[in-house]
């Protein structure tokens, strides 16, 4: 059992120093686009581990975070853009002023996702099996289509902000020092899923995923865990929604339609369900693939599909499962 924690360890240390050794060295040689293309694998990575705790770890198979991510990702773009005007926002139910302040944004992305999250995780976890994903992707829709028809902020064009937002004592428009708060974020959110998941609340969890009637014979009550482990899955998608938006410097209702949750699950398969480091694996191959594969062929995600299929069939571990089964027969 040591041995298999050791050799967990070992990987996903692996993996977090080949995505910083990245970014570095493409830093070093003056690479600012391969710097960026690492930022976004961290982003993606963080969004993964988000869903990760949801579906890996409590089994809870949604096809919506995808608004936790689009919901993190606007009130970033909105929260900018009246900073810029410095007019305030007035369009909600409150009045708050905008901000270009990272940690001031970060907090309202998280507490707006894990608001949404525990609305969409009440209703949804009524249900189960093929009713949840089909709720979780119903309720995602919803936000995609009132994203499209809020003309205040860009309606289906979008809502630039231009100027990223600032953090104390960085330059975030550069490349390496944007991608340096990415991956401490996305370091942070590893570590708390390991805490969580070893704690008496992340057993708790893993075992209403295992059996829940048995959970509930002791006393545990299965749909307060889910929904808590729900509601914390996406509070972290929605700060990796505002990360992104940051990136791009722009937010549009595409972060909020089915594909993106489909990428973000993708990145999870990929890498491995319900392992710690898996979902950064996934999204740093689904990035190198969409580059390598992109500059071939505008079908490359033709391409994706097969090694998808192919480790659904052949590895469903992912790729940190096929890594750790050489090992141990090594």
């Amino acid at each position: 059992m040591r041995e298999t924690l050791n050799r967990d360890t070992a990987i996903n240390l692996a993996i977090l120093a080949l995505l910083v050794a990245t970014a570095i060295g493409a830093h070093l040689a003056g690479n600012g686009f391969t710097v960026t293309l690492a930022t976004k694998a961290a982003i993606f990575g963080l969004a993964g581990v988000g869903l990760n705790l949801a579906l890996g770890y409590g089994g809870l198979i949604s096809f919506g975070h995808a608004a936790f991510f689009g919901i993190g990702g606007y009130v970033t773009g909105i929260l900018a853009s009246h900073a810029s005007t410095g007019m305030p926002v007035t369009s909600l139910p409150f009045t708050i002023m905008g901000s270009n302040e990272m940690l001031g944004i970060w907090p309202m992305a998280m507490l707006a996702a894990g608001l949404a999250a525990l609305v969409i995780g009440a209703l949804s976890l009524r249900t189960s099996g093929v009713y949840f994903i089909m709720v979780t992707l119903a309720f995602a829709q919803m936000l995609y289509y009132f994203a499209m028809s809020w003309p205040r902020y860009g309606g289906e064009d979008g809502l630039s902000f231009y100027v990223r937002n600032t953090f104390p004592g960085l330059n975030t428009f550069a490349p390496i020092q944007y991608f340096a708060i990415c991956a401490t974020l996305l370091a942070v959110a590893l570590v708390f899923t390991a805490v969580v998941t070893q704690s008496r609340f992340g057993l708790a969890l893993q075992a209403a995923r295992q059996n829940s009637q048995r959970t509930v014979a002791v006393g545990i009550r299965p749909y307060a865990i889910r929904l808590t482990a729900f509601v914390l899955s996406g509070m972290i998608v929605g700060l990796a929604g505002s990360l992104y938006a940051d990136l791009n410097r722009f937010v549009s209702p595409a972060m909020m339609s089915w594909h993106m949750s489909g990428e973000i699950m993708v990145f999870v398969i990929l890498g491995g369900v319900g392992r710690l480091c898996g979902p950064v694996a996934g999204a740093a191959l689904f990035i190198l693939l969409e580059h390598v594969l992109g500059g071939i062929s505008e079908y490359w995600q033709a391409l994706l599909g097969l090694l998808l299929l192919a480790i659904v069939l052949f590895a469903p571990g992912g790729l940190i499962g096929i890594v750790t089964r050489r090992g141990r027969h090594a």
